[in-house]
């Protein structure tokens, strides 16, 4: 397990092991004596393609997740929305896949989404508080101020999360995280 340092400061880009045979193979995603957090509340997710999830934060009770696809791909997002931090407002994007065994440490303070690019997508998360949904918020997916190039025009949307507020609300009602 490798840990890849980023310029959002506490966010991480992990490169899994994966020890292959002709039977298949085992993947490490997480090692507590290498990543040292407490990642209490575990499930996952499936999306079928252009499926957006996001951006999600909970006020409080805020969440530590680490995110791992194992299987599909997907374009994984943060926003930044702490306190101080030299990229408050910034995006963050990578893409995590089955094959190339990223996963990502999303530390609090971050809006967390992301647009499944597989016709089939499983999504494993580890979080380090367990979800709040009176604290549950959400920052709308194609916000003019976050300028994010997507690469599809129409993503299928929840209803909860189309009503989602603008990162300018978001400042207005929270300041930041």
């Amino acid at each position: 397990m490798k840990i890849i340092s980023t310029k959002f400061g506490d966010l991480k880009l992990i490169e899994a092991k994966q020890f292959a045979d002709k039977r298949g193979y085992l993947r490490e995603i997480y090692k507590k004596n290498r990543l040292k957090k407490n990642l209490i509340f575990h499930y996952f997710a499936q999306s079928k393609k252009n499926v957006f999830r996001g951006f999600h934060f909970q006020e409080k009770n805020q969440q530590e997740k680490l995110v791992t696809v194992l299987e599909g791909s997907i374009l994984d997002m943060c926003v930044d929305l702490r306190k101080n931090s030299k990229t408050f407002g910034k995006i963050f994007k990578v893409l995590l896949s089955e094959k190339n065994k990223k996963s990502i440490f999303i530390p609090k303070g971050f809006a967390h989404g992301y647009l499944s690019l597989s016709k089939f997508n499983l999504v494993y998360f580890q979080n380090s508080n367990y979800r709040d949904k009176k604290q549950e918020r959400g920052i709308i997916w194609n916000d003019i101020d976050l300028n994010i190039k997507w690469p599809y025009t129409n993503p299928i949307i929840s209803k909860k999360d189309k009503l989602n507020i603008t990162f300018k609300e978001f400042v207005k009602r929270h300041k930041y995280l």
